[in-house]
């Protein structure tokens, strides 16, 4: 077993635990992402928070690999380039990623790395840049997930949470929807209509939102 096969399966319930009701839940969530982009289907997807520590990450993690066990061609790209931690959940190095593939300045597909699972790549964040947000709203960002979405049934966007910089609004129009997760009794009330406000004001496609932490019956911890 390659090293990132076993950190993605010890670190990501989806894996380590599919019949669980956390690992059902994620199911669930892509089925209603897909039901509910059936008029306008999703090529991209942004996900985000309103603060740290909500479980994005996890979240976007777990939702591609449910989604490449439907066999989709799912591609997960981290622009949280202040805090990335796709790499270390799927056990990945973090030499090269988006921000090289960006300041190459060619028309090369970025450099995604393979995982565990079939059909899912990850593009990890690479070297962490002084303005994030800049690169994440320039041109040539525009033209890579053109490229990226070519060649992915689905592309997963992992982003600083919205209320705190302003890396997650720079990005939203440019994709199809954006997903916002929270995290029951850490979210703020005001900080969640915040995000909505200002995810909002770019004019993105708000999807849905995905509550982590919420018990529910039958053992639900998802």
């Amino acid at each position: 077993m390659s090293s990132n096969g076993s950190t993605a399966e010890t670190t990501l319930v989806t894996l380590r635990d599919p019949g669980s009701p956390a690992a059902e839940a994620y199911r669930t969530l892509r089925t209603n992402i897909l039901f509910s982009s059936l008029d306008r289907p999703l090529r991209t997807l942004l996900v985000t928070s309103t603060a740290p520590n909500e479980g994005k990450s996890t979240t976007l993690a777990n939702l591609a690999v449910t989604m490449a066990q439907a066999e989709q061609r799912v591609l997960v790209v981290d622009c949280d380039l202040r805090r990335p931690s796709l790499h270390t959940l799927f056990g990945l190095p973090n030499e090269q990623g988006l921000t090289s593939a960006i300041l190459a300045q060619n028309d090369d597909l970025p450099p995604a790395q393979a995982t565990v699972v079939p059909g899912l790549k990850v593009l990890t964040s690479g070297p962490l840049p002084p303005r994030p947000a800049d690169l994440l709203g320039s041109r040539r960002m525009a033209a890579m997930i053109e490229r990226m979405s070519a060649n992915a049934d689905i592309v997963l966007f992992d982003t600083p949470p919205v209320v705190a910089v302003t890396d997650a609004a720079a990005l939203a129009p440019r994709v199809d929807g954006v997903l916002l997760v929270l995290h029951a009794g850490h979210t703020r009330r005001d900080r969640a209509r915040e995000a909505r406000q200002l995810l909002e004001k770019v004019k993105a496609n708000i999807v849905g939102v995905v509550l982590n932490g919420a018990k529910q019956e039958r053992g639900y911890t998802y």
